[in-house]
């Protein structure tokens, strides 16, 4: 998603109200917390080269002071509350954008408070060792003379941001609002490897879900709650576009910068519908998967069904022989109980009847089993 960087206009220098000598009177610390300094990176910057390296706010703030036209860019990795109230204090930062910066969890947003606009982004990046999706919450304070980062997490990366602003003097020097362009502009183009991280999860998620994988409807939905959360990062950034497009209009802003704004606009409407159409082809694949787990559940049950089929016609077969094999048994078992009174025992025929009787009962058996189907 690289783009051209167009020259952007200075907003111009904030007007140099009096205040308290914060580097001298330690109203700001030098360390956030015991683990160290909260200040990652920090540059004064005049006509868009750098001039000074202080290695702690309250240098930075000193050095900004010294000449006219001098802007401060400062990078902040979770500063402590009174960190950010002595920095709100010396640049008049409104309490709440202070609030939200410190507590984070913020939804990406755009707020005026003064001159001093305040930005939350939601940078992305994509691990491909675990195959996911990992968020990084920013926030930006911008003024007429500095530029206020506040990271909580290691992502997004804004050296890379501040060493292409560096290497080109003539954009930095247009003023703050160019480096919230380039951080802009990183974030955006920063959802391009995300997406295509996503895109190529669910080209296998459809492999899988075809060759019946059990795992795959747990992955389905993993990687439907990462498309929302993509989706949540990049559907707010059309109107915070707008709404800068809406403030440079009213300032009357040069018709170039406009341009460079629609067209960072256009790209993310681009990622924004190829988030929403991730976001129809898992739900059609979350369809056709149930469909397909409802098939093989119905050949596994026709299976069973089958198999218990075949079982009852083989109990079947061996209740039917059972029952032939007793009659001829009982007749058997009764004659041979040798009872004294028995008359057919001095019968001359009782023998042959006997048997003729076995052999009928057995016949008729077998014809009635026969006629119903179990032999």
């Amino acid at each position: 998603m690289a783009r051209r960087r167009l020259p952007l206009p200075s907003m111009g220098r904030r007007g140099m109200v009096p205040s308290r000598n914060l580097a001298q009177d330690g109203a700001i610390p030098a360390r956030a917390d015991s683990r160290g300094s909260s200040l990652v990176d920090s540059g004064v910057y005049l006509r868009g080269e750098r001039v000074a390296s202080p290695k702690d706010l309250a240098s930075t703030l000193a050095s900004l002071r010294e000449q006219e036209g001098r802007i401060a860019w400062m990078g902040l990795y979770r500063p402590a509350e009174p960190e950010l109230n002595a920095l709100a204090a010396e640049f008049d930062l409104h309490e709440l954008a202070v609030e939200d910066a410190v507590l984070a969890h913020q939804r990406p947003k755009l707020e005026r408070y003064g001159s001093t606009l305040f930005v939350v982004l939601r940078a992305a990046r994509y691990v491909d060792a675990r195959e996911e999706v990992e968020f990084g919450e920013l926030h930006l304070f911008i003024g007429r003379d500095f530029v206020i980062t506040v990271r909580h997490s290691e992502s997004p990366d804004l050296s890379a941001v501040r060493r292409r602003m560096e290497r080109d003097p003539e954009l930095l020097g247009r003023g703050t609002e160019a480096v919230l362009y380039a951080i802009l502009d990183a974030v955006v183009d920063g959802y391009g490897p995300v997406l295509h991280g996503l895109e190529n999860d669910i080209d296998e998620i459809e492999t899988q879900v075809f060759t019946g994988d059990p795992t795959v409807s747990r992955r389905i939905y993993e990687l439907s709650q990462e498309v929302v959360d993509v989706q949540r990062a990049i559907t707010p950034l059309a109107s915070i576009l707008t709404g800068l497009t809406g403030g440079f209009q009213k300032y009357r802003v040069d018709e170039e910068l406009q341009r460079y704004l629609r067209d960072v606009a256009d790209h993310v409407t681009l990622a924004a519908e190829r988030v929403e159409n991730f976001r129809n082809q898992l739900r059609d694949i979350l369809t056709v998967n149930a469909t397909l787990v409802g098939q093989r559940q119905n050949e596994e049950m026709r299976a069973l069904t089958e198999a218990s089929y075949a079982q009852s016609e083989e109990v079947k077969k061996i209740s039917s022989w059972a029952a032939i094999l007793f009659a001829p048994s009982l007749v058997g078992g009764i004659y041979g109980m040798n009872f004294t009174h028995m008359p057919e025992l001095d019968w001359k025929l009782g023998y042959p009847l006997a048997l003729l009787l076995m052999l009928v009962l057995s016949v008729t058996l077998y014809a009635i089993f026969r006629r119903r189907g179990w032999l």
